[in-house]
């Protein structure tokens, strides 16, 4: 269980903490149900750089302004997760504004460098994460930044255990593949576990996020006939962007 965990969080993170020169497909596909596990690591480190930065910074001087504080929890988060998620999101946009066939929609997705759709939406993209952080009560925001990787991670593994997968292999054919059918149930109770606490805004985000996903996902799945390892990138990082609008309000 616990080399499955690790397969997860050092695939999906910069964070090692063991050695693995290996990576077999069972391997990654039994890590998806701990992808939760992997967000709630992801969600601990930003709120404690969110306590860093509007707490303890001020005690030696440091007053940073609103927009600063902003975009060094976005670096923050890109630098940890090494931008996994971004690429991801920047392929599909490329892909699927292409207006092109299926199969051309693949290719692009599959080539490694960004096109201008890909740019011009992740740019988008920035804009929006930074204003909504922005404009989150400091309050809500510790919140919101532990619930933004754990529900963007628990997305994931609805877009893998729930959709098929286009390509007859990549990585991301291994997480779908391996994956086990129970996989998704021991997922969903473990993002419960951390959700339900938290109230009201966060039980609306789990189930806004739920919603989105499905949505985007079915969309793609019409396109292209399933989705990509590129995709569970695109749905983690708009489903983080569902949390933030829902706790705006």
């Amino acid at each position: 269980m616990m080399n499955n965990f690790i397969t997860g969080l050092q695939f999906l993170t910069r964070i090692q903490i063991a050695k693995q020169s290996e990576w077999s497909p069972e391997s990654f596909g039994r890590s998806v149900k701990y992808f939760p596990l992997v967000g709630v690591i992801l969600g601990i480190i930003l709120v404690l750089i969110n306590q860093l930065l509007a707490e303890y910074l001020p005690y030696i001087g440091i007053f940073l302004q609103p927009h600063v504080f902003t975009i060094l929890l976005i670096i923050s988060n890109v630098l940890l997760t090494g931008g996994l998620t971004c690429d991801g999101f920047m392929d599909t946009m490329d892909g699927i504004f292409s207006g092109r066939s299926k199969d051309r929609m693949l290719e692009i997705m599959k080539d490694s460098r960004i096109g201008a759709n890909g740019v011009m939406a992740f740019v988008l993209l920035l804009i929006l994460k930074w204003s909504l952080i922005m404009d989150i009560s400091p309050q809500g925001l510790p919140n919101a930044l532990f619930l933004m990787p754990l529900l963007g991670r628990f997305a994931m593994v609805i877009a893998i255990t729930v959709f098929p997968y286009a390509r007859p292999d990549g990585i991301g054919k291994a997480f779908a593949q391996y994956a086990g059918k129970y996989t998704l149930c021991i997922a969903a109770v473990l993002t419960l576990l951390f959700v339900l606490p938290l109230g009201k805004q966060a039980i609306v985000s789990l189930l806004a996020v739920i919603l989105v996903t499905v949505l985007f996902s079915s969309y793609v799945k019409k396109l292209i006939g399933g989705l990509t390892g590129d995709i569970y990138g695109a749905v983690t990082e708009i489903s983080e962007i569902v949390v933030l609008l829902v706790f705006l309000y």
